[in-house]
């Protein structure tokens, strides 16, 4: 199979989604391995290097018309001409809460797979685990840097890879922590992963605005599988909340959990509203490309080896990991939240693999 490598074009993105030692192992397998020219540079991987390993430096053009382009980062407005039917572009691609871009790659006939809906027989996301596991560690360190010290209060919405990061990282800098989440299940599992040190409890209004109102840091690392992030800090509530504190939105891919959040980048990553400093960069690895590289890289692979080995109707056929990651195909939306939306019509063109 032709397995593109992309270079990334969003400002302070630095990963790349494929490292050499992959690409290695993907060419040996006696695939065509077209890396765009430079894609490595940001994790310090020269063409010279991706060569070695078997993969042949190409354009842009070459790289996106491949049957499998890999990427890191979503689609952006400025990479829609290189869509095209027939390539499959494999990425975060953060379409919930983004229904025009949706519409767009659909009239363009364009296929896509998801690493943050890819979901395993457990129940995790093995392609945004070790990203949100980063995010969360990186966003505290933020909020420090910010403030000039650790934080004395922290707040964390969500129970996730992300939030138990968070929680760790700020108790560790001996912060006190509360951790809410929406299920007992994952209350639960947040407790047992962070010990009695961490308060946590349910996401009720109530308890957010409390513990909101008392932090230094809120820490937003909420996610619902193709859906937008619900709101859970009103711009009334962060209004309220103490002058200079920050929140730190990680959920901002998929909108934010603050009602005054937008998009930030590492160039400059914070703003204030409300008189809240908010740091709602959408690429938060990507300041440790390196680091961010290889754990993407291994867990990326195996995926990978998988649609190239198999071609794509039997790999989605057979596995409902890469199933759930389906989001469009040849124009037509795979996934019923992201579809209904954009208000298009749900399809899925393959049989659907037992879980």
């Amino acid at each position: 199979m032709e397995i593109g490598i992309a270079r990334e074009t969003k400002e302070g993105e630095r990963r790349v989604a494929l490292g050499p030692a992959q690409a290695r192992v993907l060419a040996r397998d006696g695939h065509d391995v077209r890396v765009e020219r430079g894609a490595g540079l940001g994790i310090g991987a020269t063409d010279d290097e991706y060569a070695a390993a078997g993969a042949r430096i190409v354009g842009a053009d070459e790289a996106w018309a491949s049957e499998l382009l890999v990427k890191v980062k979503e689609i952006l407005p400025a990479e829609l001409d290189q869509v095209r039917a027939g390539p499959v572009v494999f990425g975060y691609q953060h379409l919930a809460g983004a229904p025009g871009m949706t519409r767009e790659l659909a009239a363009r006939r364009a296929s896509a797979i998801a690493f943050e809906l890819v979901r395993d027989a457990r129940g995790q996301f093995p392609l945004l685990a070790p990203m949100s596991c980063l995010a969360g560690r990186m966003a505290v360190d933020a909020a420090a840097r910010h403030f000039g010290k650790a934080p004395a209060r922290v707040l964390v919405l969500g129970g996730g890879h992300a939030g138990v990061a968070a929680a760790a990282a700020a108790r560790d800098a001996g912060a006190h922590v509360w951790l809410l989440t929406r299920s007992a299940a994952t209350r639960d599992a947040a407790e047992r992963a962070l010990g009695s040190t961490v308060e946590c409890g349910y996401a009720v209004s109530e308890a957010i605005e409390q513990h909101a109102l008392e932090a230094d840091l809120v820490v937003g690392a909420v996610f619902i599988p193709g859906t937008p992030t619900p709101r859970l800090l009103p711009r009334a509530l962060v209004a309220r909340m103490r002058r200079g504190a920050m929140i730190a939105d990680i959920s901002i891919d998929a909108g934010g959990v603050a009602e005054t959040s937008r998009p930030t980048t590492h160039a400059e990553p914070t703003f204030v509203a409300e008189g809240v400093v908010h740091y709602c960069v959408p690429n938060i690895p990507a300041a440790d490309p390196a680091a961010s590289t290889r754990a993407l890289g291994e867990a990326l692979l195996p995926f990978v080896r998988r649609i190239a080995g198999r071609g794509f109707e039997a790999a989605f056929a057979s596995d409902a990991a890469l199933a759930a990651g389906l989001v469009l195909w040849r124009g037509r939306a795979c996934h019923e939240r992201i579809a209904r939306e954009a208000g298009l019509p749900y399809t899925y063109p393959f049989a659907v693999p037992n879980p």
